[in-house]
């Protein structure tokens, strides 16, 4: 008789959990720089968007228990035909983390249009039905370091939620 509730239990523990992403291979692709200011490109910043990838991949660690698929920079440089073409065409994103044995993968951009603040565009490549299931952006007001972290901390909350409930469909 008890056999009948232990799907039914196991899922009410998963969804009590907050996340039955167990096993998840995801890919963070490096964020490219969108720097449209009056001074672009500043050492600063190329440092700032290249630190985001990284916190991206821990706070979605934090998260749920995501397998961190590490794709490197020379194959994203291989499979990338100049700025933003891996942000724009999803099905180049989603051949890429297949090849690396990615569920997901995210291609994202740091756009910069102002020294007042600037944006995390990330998309979320399902590798599976080569496509993309959403798109995020979240505002950054100021360029410190712990107004990074917050945002990159935002941005995990959302990719997790829409694996999330895109998973338990």
């Amino acid at each position: 008789m008890m056999k009948h509730y232990l799907p039914g239990l196991m899922m009410i523990l998963l969804l009590l959990s907050g996340s039955v992403t167990a096993g998840t291979r995801i890919a963070v692709l490096g964020f490219e720089l969108n720097d449209i200011t009056s001074l672009p490109n500043t050492p600063e910043e190329r440092i700032r968007t290249a630190s985001i990838k990284h916190l991206l991949e821990q706070a979605l660690a934090q998260r749920g228990d995501y397998q961190i698929i590490q794709i490197s920079p020379a194959a994203q440089e291989a499979a990338n035909a100049g700025f933003g073409y891996l942000f724009r065409f999803d099905d180049e994103v989603a051949e890429l983390g297949a090849r690396f044995g990615a569920d997901w993968v995210i291609a994202a951009q740091h756009s910069k249009p102002s020294f007042l603040f600037s944006y995390l565009m990330a998309h979320l490549i399902d590798t599976r039905a080569k496509k993309r299931v959403a798109d995020f952006d979240i505002e950054l007001k100021g360029n410190h370091e712990t107004v990074t972290r917050r945002g990159v901390k935002s941005l995990a909350g959302k990719i997790d939620g829409t694996i999330f409930g895109y998973e338990i469909r």
